[in-house]
């Protein structure tokens, strides 16, 4: 049984996006390994967040998890900040990363590109904290998107040289997990892109949005005037729609706007009526758990601080490990 560790966002809220990409992997994977799910509280700081909101934002996505299925019986699911050993290892760990290659860092270089008015330190070693987040529990497996892919190389290289200086193998290499079919792209309602807050609210159908946010987004959705030939390629903003219905909608749904396209007889307000229904029909399981549990403050209590007693009892015998191989234990 391979470790694995994954850390979630700790802003915003979960949508369509997230839920056909990573969660229903996630679902799958905590019962095939031994699993780490992660609030990443710490990583968000280097955005200065205000504190009452941001407190309200990690249990938002708590809240979610858990309404989409994350088991906290079965993985360990924890609030980074939870974990001091995790801020140690982090410290110790910028020992053995070097300025040069944090400041070539790709994501650096756009977050300052983006933000010059808020370059700080925790942007520049936002990859040793995110090292230390995965070797904490000795991963071998990261379930990461294509845009991270190197900062868990940086997360290998960091492992190594600390096995190297020190003349011990206390960390495997951790490597991308595959979840052993192509991930599903979920696009927004923009007309191009992927489903994302990134992109803007209305971009994305949140998992706790209500049926009239819902409609509204959908019949903004952008489309054009309509075919004008029998079988021709759709463009982007028309084939995301019909991507979007594949995820949620009847296959006889999906076969008769199908048949009206080709026909060159599709209307565009009845599809999206009928998607915006479809996506409510989706998502109302997952909102009415959203709602119990976001009432149940016994039941998040319990689990946040079971999820920090799991995380600590594995982070604490790491870093044991790695305080007596440095030399701090006595």
């Amino acid at each position: 049984m391979e470790t694995v560790v994954s850390g979630i966002r700790s802003t915003g809220n979960l949508h369509l996006g997230n839920y056909f990409g990573a969660i229903r992997n996630f679902i799958k994977m905590q019962h095939e390994h031994r699993c780490f799910f992660f609030i990443a509280d710490l990583h968000a700081l280097t955005t200065h967040p205000k504190a009452d909101q941001f407190r309200q934002s990690v249990r938002n996505v708590l809240v979610e998890y858990l309404a989409a299925g994350l088991d906290p019986e079965v993985s360990t699911l924890y609030i980074q900040s939870d974990v001091p050993e995790i801020s140690e290892l982090y410290l110790l760990m910028n020992m053995v990363a070097y300025v040069g290659e944090l400041e070539r860092c790709t994501s650096f270089k756009e977050k300052i590109r983006k933000h010059p008015d808020n370059i700080n330190a925790g942007l520049l070693t936002y990859p040793v904290l995110m090292a230390a987040d995965i070797i904490i529990h000795k991963a071998t497996k990261v379930p990461v998107g294509k845009d991270q892919e190197q900062h868990l190389e940086m997360a290998r290289n960091f492992a190594n040289r600390f096995n190297h200086l020190y003349e011990k193998d206390v960390f495997p290499e951790p490597y991308a997990y595959n979840f052993g079919n192509q991930l599903v792209k979920v696009p927004g309602l923009d007309g191009s892109g992927k489903m994302g807050k990134s992109e803007g609210e209305g971009n994305a159908i949140f998992l706790a949005d209500s049926p009239e946010v819902i409609r509204k987004k959908v019949m903004r959705a952008v489309t054009d005037s309509g075919p004008t030939e029998p079988g021709q390629t759709k463009p982007e903003s028309i084939s995301n729609l019909f991507q979007l219905m594949n995820l949620v909608s009847s296959a006889d749904t999906i076969a008769f706007f199908e048949e009206r396209w080709n026909a060159c007889d599709i209307r565009y307000g009845d599809m999206k009526k009928q998607l915006a229904e479809d996506m409510i029909l989706f998502t109302h399981p997952l909102r009415e758990r959203i709602a119990d549990i976001q009432k149940d403050d016994d039941l998040l209590n319990r689990v946040i601080r079971q999820g920090a007693e799991k995380a600590r009892e594995s982070a604490s015998k790491t870093l044991h490990e790695v305080r007596t191989v440095i030399g701090l234990n006595r």
